[in-house]
C-alpha cells in the first residue's frame, strides 16, 4: 500500500443510534476544528432501522451504508477501507466518550503506534453487572501480553493507519476488534498509549450481550495470545498438570499406600504433551515472524 497522506480519518459504526448520532456528530465536529492536520469524519450506518442514517448531513460528514446489520468490528473495517488519512481515530456513537478530548488523544499519540482512551477518569459509568467481567477479562490479558492494560476494549483511541493494517486478517465481525488490536499490538511489541478519559451514560439502549460477547472476548483473548505467543499459555497448563500428577502419585502413596498409577500416569503423560505442543507452536508463530 502506497504512503498516506497525513491526516486523521474519524470513524464513528453507528447502529440506531437516531437519539444520539447528530449531537455526537456536532461535538465531534467541533472537537476536530482544533486539530493541527487535515480531517474527515466517516460515519458507518450499520444496517439502522430507526432512521440514523437520515440524520448524517452529506455535506458535512461522509456516510457509508450497510444495507443489513454486520456488526461493530464490520463497521469499523468498512470505515477504514474508506478512510484516506494516515492515521485513525474511532469513537462511538451513544455518547458515551469525550470526543472534545479528540485533539488531547492525537497529542497523546506521539512516537507511539496507537494511543488509547482508557475509561479510568473521575467520571465513569459502567454498568456493575459487567464490572467483573470487565476485570477479570483485562486481568487474563494483561497476565498473558506481560504489561498492564488499563483499558482492554476501549473504543476510544487512534491508531496508525500501518498498524490497523497490519492485523486486520485477525479482526471480527463484532465488539471485539477494539480487544483484538490491544493485544496484537502488545503482543508484538508495538508501543501502545493510555491516557485517562471519563465514560458517560450511554443514550439509548446497549447493544451488549453481556454473557455471549463475554465468552467471545474470552475466546478472542486466548486465540490472539496463542497466536503471538503460545507458551504463554501452554506452559504453565502443562506444568500444572505434571505437578497434578506428581501430587496425586505422592498423595495416594502416603494415604491410601498404594500408587494411583492410571491417574498419575494419565496427568503426567497429558502435561509432557501440552508442553510439546506448546513448544512447536511456539517454534511455528517464531518461524512465520
Amino acid at each position: 500500500m502506497s504512503e498516506l497522506p497525513t491526516g486523521l480519518s474519524i470513524i464513528i459504526p453507528c447502529h440506531n443510534e437516531a437519539g444520539a448520532i447528530a449531537p455526537v456528530l456536532d461535538q465531534i465536529e467541533r472537537a476536530a476544528a482544533g486539530l493541527s492536520m487535515p480531517h474527515e469524519v466517516i460515519v458507518v450506518d450499520d444496517g439502522s432501522t430507526d432512521g440514523s442514517g437520515t440524520l448524517i448531513d452529506p455535506a458535512r460528514f461522509k456516510l457509508v451504508t450497510h444495507a443489513e446489520r454486520r456488526g461493530y468490528g464490520a463497521a469499523i473495517k468498512t470505515g477504514v477501507r474508506a478512510s484516506q488519512y494516515a492515521l485513525v481515530l474511532i469513537t462511538d456513537a451513544d455518547g458515551t466518550y469525550p470526543n472534545e478530548l479528540i485533539p488531547a488523544l492525537v497529542d497523546s499519540l506521539g512516537d507511539a503506534d496507537m494511543a488509547v482512551g482508557a475509561r479510568m477518569g473521575a467520571s465513569v459509568a459502567i454498568p456493575s453487572l459487567r464490572r467483573p467481567a470487565k476485570w477479570f477479562l483485562r486481568r487474563l490479558a494483561q497476565y498473558l501480553a506481560q504489561r498492564p492494560i488499563p483499558d482492554l476494549n476501549s473504543g476510544f483511541r487512534v491508531i496508525r493507519r500501518e498498524l490497523f493494517d497490519q492485523f486486520k486478517h485477525l479482526y471480527p465481525e463484532g465488539f471485539s476488534l477494539t480487544t483484538t488490536i490491544t493485544l496484537a499490538a502488545l503482543t508484538s511489541g508495538r508501543r501502545v498509549e493510555f491516557m485517562p478519559i471519563d465514560y458517560h451514560p450511554r443514550v439509548g439502549t446497549s447493544k451488549i450481550r453481556p454473557i455471549q460477547d463475554t465468552l467471545e472476548f474470552l475466546k478472542l483473548i486466548l486465540r490472539t495470545v496463542l497466536y503471538f505467543d503460545p507458551l504463554r499459555i501452554f506452559l504453565p497448563l502443562g506444568l500444572v498438570l505434571i505437578l497434578a500428577g506428581m501430587a496425586v502419585g505422592i498423595g495416594s502413596k502416603l494415604i491410601l499406600g498404594r500408587l494411583m498409577d492410571v491417574s498419575t500416569v494419565l496427568l503426567f503423560v497429558t502435561g509432557v504433551q501440552v508442553l510439546v505442543i506448546g513448544a512447536l507452536a511456539d517454534l511455528i508463530t517464531r518461524r512465520l515472524k
